[in-house]
């Protein structure tokens, strides 16, 4: 499949040489305290060689993409498709911008508008959903942003710093995707 281009970043497949760059932020709290409990206990190097193999080799159930500099296709973070249900035309969004540098400046919302047209448009989903961390503004104002409504609220759903958080289920309808 060709890459998909947007206006300052490039989706494009995982690479090994991608496994530097990852382990960069897999262990680092600043990036992963607003993700799944995945991150809950030190990712070892095998544990993230394991993840990028199986995404590089498509033996992983995910689907994905790197979010990558337009130009270099250095690596800026990740976009995944999780829990693909065929028959019922929906999957899970996952998303990380792993580099510190980059953060708040657009890369996630042009990443999930190029995943958009993927999803709708060539995998002919009509559904995908997200989770977001109640204590994740950022996260929860960009999707907004993209067209995603806010469904309910999964109260004190996850555990951190000594208190319980609630989860915000996200989703958006492929008519909803078209009429943007």
């Amino acid at each position: 499949m060709p890459h998909l281009i947007g206006e300052r970043i490039t989706l494009r497949e995982y690479r090994m040489e991608d496994l530097p760059h990852i382990r960069s932020w897999v262990n680092d709290e600043e990036i992963t305290d607003t993700l799944s409990d995945i991150f809950l206990f030190p990712q070892t190097h095998h544990n993230t060689e394991s993840f990028l193999r199986s995404m590089v080799e498509g033996t992983s159930a995910s689907k994905g993409f790197v979010i990558a500099e337009k130009d270099t296709l250095d690596y800026i973070g990740q976009i995944d498709l999780h829990k693909l249900d065929w028959k019922n035309r929906s999957a899970v969004m996952g998303i990380v911008i792993g580099r510190k540098d980059m953060l708040g400046q657009g890369y996630g919302r042009e990443a999930i508008k190029l995943l958009l047209g993927f999803v709708f448009d060539t995998l002919n989903l009509n559904r995908l959903e997200l989770e977001v961390l109640g204590n994740n503004e950022r996260g929860r104002r960009c999707y907004l942003s993209c067209g995603f409504k806010e469904e309910g609220t999964i109260r004190q759903k996850i555990f951190k710093r000594g208190k319980y958080i609630d989860v915000q289920l996200m989703s958006i309808l492929a008519e909803e995707y078209r009429a943007l």
